[in-house]
């Protein structure tokens, strides 16, 4: 029966892979049964299987453009495990904080490394949230609050992928109705896509037959080093942000907008994230205000490293950006790629967003989705040197 559900699983893989390679941008023309077969192999080739989580078979798919650069996700989880980009050297490395193996991404503690975070994003106070009159109760499963979707959310499941050529990999995913406690069966697709300028974008669509909380982002790790530095203090960020949320001393908004000037949280102008971060407690773990027309695709954020010149921009169409410094890393998490020790400040997250708990906001910028309605969401990262 294993086997049976194998062969199945292989059939349908090659069969989704075909389709996203005869329909994608970068697929080769074909004329013939011939081309076609070639267009699959080239389309299954980039995937490989990396263990298995739910009974169902983990796949690790590769996407590459004609300048060289890799990008490689997992369907479980919707996981970035490598961005490969090359430093002012011409040498490549991976620049995002990733496991040998799948056992790593399943560790007990794994702080989300890559991985597409949901239903709702980063915190909501307390666990519960109103809407439309009724009172729902979620899984705290920070502190009291739930962080991330809950106890199992959309970075601990199996995704439909599909890849499309070399360039392009679309996810799905469906939550049902009153999973992790939120109401609404919501169906979520994400199509990472590797552009020719060395640029990752991620596009995020949702609809739901009931009203519900969306919030959905990336939670990859950056350290532009690839591995050289153990630290992102040396690193210097700009973010497109006057003002920040202010939080209480369990990461929960205050409610208020506080301008960044005169303060530690100025990133205005490009500054080295170990500059002030001694005198922010816990470290940076706040949603900035980005300083751009509500939808609108805009660059806010570039973080560069002057080792390695390598150069990261950041456009989103989300109204807020969570600067994290990897705090809570302290060098015991296992499995990690080549044996390194993701000490604290090891990596940094920009993770494109609305605010945190905005469900218990209404002066927050509206997450609601509602049935008939399409949740939209983009962001890119493009890497460069200098």
């Amino acid at each position: 029966m294993e086997m049976n559900l194998r062969g199945l699983s292989a059939l349908m893989i090659s069969g989704a892979a075909l389709l996203g390679a005869c329909n994608g941008p970068n697929a080769p023309k074909e004329d013939s049964k011939t081309g076609a077969d070639t267009a699959a192999v080239i389309a299954t080739a980039a995937a490989h299987s990396y263990g298995q989580a739910d009974g169902q078979e983990v796949l690790q798919y590769t996407l590459r453009n004609a300048a060289g650069m890799e990008v490689k996700i997992l369907n479980y989880g919707g996981i970035v495990t490598d961005i490969i980009t090359p430093d002012k050297q011409g040498q490549k490395a991976n620049v995002v904080l990733s496991y040998d193996s799948l056992s790593g991404y399943q560790q007990k503690g794994q702080p989300y490394f890559g991985a597409l975070v949901g239903r709702y994003a980063n915190r909501i106070a307390n666990a519960k949230f109103k809407l439309d009159g009724k009172d729902y109760t979620l899984a705290p499963n920070d502190h009291g609050n739930t962080l991330h979707g809950g106890i199992k959310g959309f970075d601990k499941v199996v995704w439909a992928a599909t890849q499309a050529g070399d360039s392009s990999l679309q996810l799905e995913y469906t939550s049902k109705d009153g999973e992790e406690g939120y109401p609404g069966t919501m169906k979520a697709t994400v199509v990472y896509t590797l552009t020719p300028d060395n640029a990752l974008k991620i596009h995020y669509t949702a609809t739901t037959d009931k009203a519900t909380p969306v919030n959905l982002t990336n939670h990859s790790y950056f350290n532009l080093s690839g591995g050289k530095d153990s630290t992102i203090l040396n690193q210097e960020l700009e973010l497109k942000a006057s003002r920040y949320t202010p939080v209480n001393d369990k990461l929960i908004p205050t409610g208020k907008l506080a301008p960044v000037k005169g303060t530690m949280m100025d990133f205005t102008t490009p500054k080295k994230v170990g500059k002030d971060i001694a005198a922010v407690k816990g470290g940076y773990d706040h949603n900035f205000v980005l300083d751009k027309a509500a939808g609108s695709l805009e660059t806010v954020a570039t973080l560069y490293d002057p080792a390695s010149g390598r150069f990261m921009e950041m456009s989103t169409t989300e109204p807020g950006v969570q600067f994290y410094s990897g705090n809570f890393l302290d060098g015991t998490l296992s499995n990690t790629r080549g044996g390194q020790k993701y000490v604290q400040h090891a990596g940094l997250c920009l993770e494109a967003q609305h605010f945190p708990n905005s469900p218990n906001q209404p002066d927050f910028p509206n997450v609601i989705l509602k049935p008939g309605e399409t949740y939209q969401q983009t962001t890119v990262y493009k890497f460069s040197t200098k």
